[in-house]
């Protein structure tokens, strides 16, 4: 079995693409991203109050440096667990291994992409900084080979709820002091990205099965697992609902509970069809169709004035 390991390492590993930066930065999952984009924009847009320009360059860096800083987390997270990935007949196809790309080479990218994105937050201050670094030191406890607590149930949950704050927070922190409202939207943020990290662990049971990754779904089910990242998404929805009531953000927010109810029929479907792999995908696109609808009208609703 090693040695046929190896083979495969190696054989996936001849060049595919003429230009190694071509090569290296096809094998990031820019779609995953650009989605996650969305969390330390709304960050800075709800506290950004007015849109000058210091503030729109100011802007620029968090973005810049946030994908800079996503980037390295799931390229942290593919070099650590790229035996596993090429175990998974799930995933095996989608590795860097297969782009032509060594397991060294990706290492070094995921050093640069942490380095740059440090870089930037340190131009904005030792706040940011401090944020962005907790977000990096989360991502290795997550994935790192030395901790590895993506196969540690529960805690593994507790890492994607303080990163998903830390991530609103970084945009937030660029234009205000870290307040209540800062905190609150942010727990928004942190369960639904918990929540999805929940349902992307019952869709992975049979590929963490075969590589021995304790998660959550294996610990206590898929059922069980499914649940619970249903009720987080409950909570997310209600918790819009009352930061929108409130008015800690636009009241027109409180649409979104209406949108609940196709969510959580879709789930119910999904958990009557035992929870397949093609069902739970299916599930996935659908509620992250649903954020976005959330997302693009909270960009709509965000008051800015222009100088």
């Amino acid at each position: 079995m090693r040695l046929q390991m190896t083979r495969t390492l190696t054989e996936a590993s001849r060049p595919r693409l003429t230009w190694p930066l071509l090569r290296l930065l096809s094998c990031i999952r820019f779609d995953e991203v650009f989605l996650l984009q969305g969390t330390a924009l709304f960050g800075a847009l709800y506290s950004i109050g007015t849109l000058t320009k210091g503030n729109l360059f100011v802007l620029a860096v968090v973005v810049a440096g946030s994908l800079s800083l996503v980037a390295h987390v799931f390229v942290l997270n593919d070099w650590s667990g790229i035996r596993g990935d090429l175990r998974d007949p799930a995933r095996s196809d989608r590795t860097f291994v297969t782009r032509g790309v060594s397991r060294a080479e990706f290492g070094y990218l995921a050093v640069v992409l942490l380095a740059l994105a440090l870089s930037l937050f340190w131009l904005l201050g030792t706040i940011m900084f401090a944020i962005a670094l907790a977000i990096a030191i989360v991502s290795a406890l997550y994935s790192a080979p030395p901790f590895h607590m993506k196969g540690l149930p529960v805690f593994n949950s507790v890492l994607h709820l303080v990163g998903g704050a830390l991530h609103f927070l970084l945009g937030y922190a660029a234009f205000s002091a870290i307040d209540e409202r800062g905190v609150a939207i942010a727990c928004f943020f942190a369960l639904v990205f918990t929540a999805g990290h929940l349902m992307h662990e019952t869709r992975g049971y049979v590929g963490d099965s075969l590589n021995g990754i304790r998660t959550n779904a294996l610990a206590f089910g898929k059922v069980h697992t499914f649940i619970a990242g249903l009720a987080l998404f409950t909570a997310a929805y209600a918790l819009l609902a009352a930061l929108a009531a409130s008015g800690a953000v636009p009241h027109v927010l409180l649409f979104a509970a209406a949108l609940y109810p196709l969510h959580l029929c879709a789930s119910l479907w999904a958990l009557r069809s035992g929870l397949t792999f093609e069902r739970l995908r299916q599930l996935q696109r659908l509620y992250r169709l649903l954020f976005a609808v959330i997302g693009i009208a909270m960009i709509m609703t965000v008051p800015l004035r222009m100088i």
